[in-house]
């Protein structure tokens, strides 16, 4: 009998050890959520865009924000330059006139993440933390929009993964100047219809709105 119990003992042992591994260890870390993804919706059509909360958390938190307060919706694509980029949502498409922004967002250019074709931004002016609401879409690869040692570059918060093709669209409209635009604008206006959040993400509660004094984040670089 003695000789059994040994033999049962022994054969648990291991079964006992890897449970004691498991206790020590802890329960296995969760898995990564999915970036949150986003739909924008125009009258020339819809594209998806993938934010990296994970690489730009600020500037993604900013545009989320203002994507859940349905900031976005009516406003225009108010540049459009081929080969380069399109740019909107911080003017209103009924009246062409700022609408009143958030407080401005914390430069995050040096995120690794680059200025390619596809790739999602903040716009602003030329102060380096003065991005609030407008972002736009890279038309092709733009290291210049990118930070070096000597400058601060613009910030890339996300990509276009669905509907490059609309993009590439609305960056060859016909463009002039209109109204107080006095280059670069769709001279059919391009009007962002809706934006919206997709999947369990857009659940989250949105935060109260603390509109401030509007400015004109709508200088990027220009191109070569």
């Amino acid at each position: 009998m003695q000789s059994k119990s040994r033999a049962r003992s022994t054969a648990l042992l291991p079964a006992a050890v890897l449970l004691g591994l498991a206790l020590l260890c802890g329960r296995p870390a969760p898995a990564a959520e999915p970036p949150t993804q986003v739909k924008v919706t125009t009258n020339m059509g819809e594209f998806i865009i993938e934010v990296r909360s994970d690489r730009a958390p600020a500037t993604a938190a900013n545009f989320l924000r203002y994507v859940r307060e349905g900031f976005y919706t009516n406003t225009l694509i108010h540049r459009a330059v081929s080969n380069f980029v399109i740019q909107g949502g911080g003017y209103d498409a009924t009246t062409s006139k700022l609408k009143p922004t958030h407080e401005n967002v914390f430069n995050e250019s040096g995120n690794g993440l680059q200025n390619k074709r596809g790739a999602v931004g903040l716009a602003r002016a030329e102060q380096p933390h003065s991005g609030n609401a407008q972002f736009y879409v890279d038309l092709a690869d733009n290291p210049d929009l990118d930070p070096v040692p000597t400058r601060w570059g613009y910030t890339v918060f996300g990509r276009v993964v669905q509907g490059m093709d609309v993009i590439e669209r609305i960056g060859e409209t016909p463009t002039g100047s209109v109204g107080e635009f006095k280059q670069d604008a769709p001279l059919k206006p391009v009007v962002i219809t809706k934006v919206e959040i997709l999947g369990a993400a857009a659940a989250a509660a949105p935060q109260a709105p603390t509109p401030v004094v509007p400015t004109r984040p709508d200088n990027i670089l220009s191109p070569k």
